[in-house]
């Protein structure tokens, strides 16, 4: 079929997008995209976007600078969802990103960073200890996962602990999916910036929005107001916490169906790393397509994708392509090459804590391995309820017993 004929297709022809919101089975569609690894969707906006569901096709799309991610940003172009931070943020992020600015996200976001793993270690310690004075059954994703993200970039960013969750507050419609502005983003994104605003003038500031507050005498940032330097606080914690969180609670969902795997991992920790980078590869927590807009005609396998258009990365595709992975709906903690995974993305926006991303999994799960020995979902799985209409896929709760 041509490009040509696709455009013309009526608009009920067209798959929509995203698909479930389930996160415990891969979509059923994705069976049929294997014949159709460029596929013509409609997204939750309305618009028409290329979804792209192959492992090299998605490679492709993320490390060819031909697919911006900046400018999903613009005006008038097709999107996946209404945005739900002003615009003009994501070329922020562009506009300040400097020397200085790189060496102090860097340095703030370095796993090996003198004291941050023995703290990781002895706050997840600290909140399995308060889950065992509770008792079974807790929800781990409320009372684990989410108040170690938090806590975590609370101390990289250099803020009270105490205000994690007048922050955490604006997660859930932060990163909602919706067809039409949500009124309540707005809202959240002022506030938040107000309160990074001040963190800049605040003496008691440590961490990276110290660093950041003294980039403002550096004549190479002159230009740049407190609230384009804000963003950078505001964007990391919403991002950082949210992305972490999830992944940590999918992660352990994952795990602890394969009662095999635990005992291995538990008689052998050091095996847990590798672990990880195969949870990151069957993880379904990534709820939508990674957005990227063509700035010029390119050919992606077959089909032709005109400047303008959206291509959307399904990483799950990708994760599970059996040409790349062997046997891709097996987890196999042993896999060797499961760190090839595409869930923290690729080309230039590749995510730059993965490290610490990874590292924070990796102690949670230690942790709770030796702690709980017996951890396991304290309900059936099949009454789980899946958050919907999000950017990442995840259970509202995640009861669980040991």
């Amino acid at each position: 079929m041509s490009v040509e004929t696709l455009h013309h297709r009526p608009a009920d022809a067209l798959l929509d997008f995203p698909f479930s919101w389930r996160g415990d089975q891969l979509p059923h569609e994705l069976a049929a995209l294997r014949n159709e690894p460029v596929k013509r969707v409609r997204t939750i906006a309305g618009d028409e976007a290329w979804l792209v569901s192959s492992y090299p096709l998605c490679k492709q799309v993320l490390e060819d600078r031909r697919f911006s991610l900046k400018d999903t940003s613009a005006p008038g172009v097709p999107r996946q969802y209404a945005l739900t931070i002003p615009p003009e943020v994501v070329n922020n992020m562009g506009n300040i990103t400097g020397a200085g600015l790189r060496k102090a996200v860097l340095k703030a976001i370095n796993p090996k960073a003198e004291g941050l793993g023995e703290w990781m270690r002895s706050y997840a310690s600290e909140l399995v200890d308060a889950l065992m004075t509770e008792g079974a059954p807790v929800d781990l994703r409320t009372q684990f996962a989410n108040p170690y993200a938090e806590a975590l970039h609370c101390r990289i960013l250099g803020i009270p602990l105490e205000d994690a969750p007048r922050l955490a507050a604006s997660l859930d419609i932060a990163f909602m999916n919706s067809a039409c502005p949500v009124t309540g983003a707005k809202l959240n994104w002022d506030r938040d910036m107000a309160y990074m605003v001040d963190r800049l003038d605040d003496p008691s500031t440590t961490g990276l929005m110290a660093e950041i507050a003294a980039l403002r005498l550096d004549p190479e940032y002159a230009h740049l107001t407190d609230e384009m330097l804000a963003t950078v606080g505001v964007t990391m914690f919403g991002a950082g916490v949210i992305s972490t969180s999830a992944f940590l609670t999918m992660a352990v969902f994952s795990l602890i169906q394969h009662p095999e795997a635990v005992a291995e991992l538990r008689a052998d920790p050091g095996r847990i790393p590798a672990a990880v980078d195969e949870l990151l590869r069957i993880n379904l927590s990534i709820g939508d397509g990674l957005p990227r807009l063509a700035t010029e005609d390119v050919t992606l396998g077959d089909v032709g994708i005109k400047k303008g258009e959206l291509v959307l990365v399904l990483v799950e595709g990708a994760n599970f392509d059996a040409d790349v992975f062997a046997d891709p709906h097996r987890m196999d903690i042993g896999r060797e090459n499961s760190a090839a995974h595409l869930s923290f993305g690729g080309g230039q926006h590749y995510c730059p804590a993965t490290a610490l991303g990874k590292r924070h999994t990796e102690i949670a799960l230690e942790t709770l391995l030796e702690r709980m020995p017996d951890l396991q979902l304290a309900v059936p799985v099949e009454q789980l309820v899946w958050r919907t209409g999000f950017m990442k896929r995840m259970p509202e709760r995640l009861p669980v017993m040991w």
